[in-house]
């Protein structure tokens, strides 16, 4: 049974609280900056991403590479049979 969590719900917030951080950052920043900061906050979120997604393609194209590279070193390591 699986159970949908609303994304603030992690942090306890409801609508009126909500609200008042909006208020407060209204207050603090300005109606003409706060679309810059969440175009940026946006553009940041997006770069994070994407480094996150390259990376993990990055580590599973090494991974897959270096398999048979382990496979050829484990076959060269053992002693050849009539020499010793």
């Amino acid at each position: 049974m699986s159970c949908v969590v609303p994304p603030l719900a992690f942090f306890n917030l409801g609508g009126t609280e909500l609200v008042l951080i909006l208020l407060i950052l209204l207050l603090l920043f300005g109606g003409k900056r706060l679309p810059e900061l969440a175009k940026g906050l946006g553009q940041s979120i997006r770069e994070f991403k994407k480094a996150s997604t390259e990376d993990a393609d990055h580590k599973a194209a090494d991974t897959s590479a270096a398999k048979p590279a382990e496979s050829k070193k484990q076959g060269n390591g053992s002693p050849s049979s009539g020499t010793n």
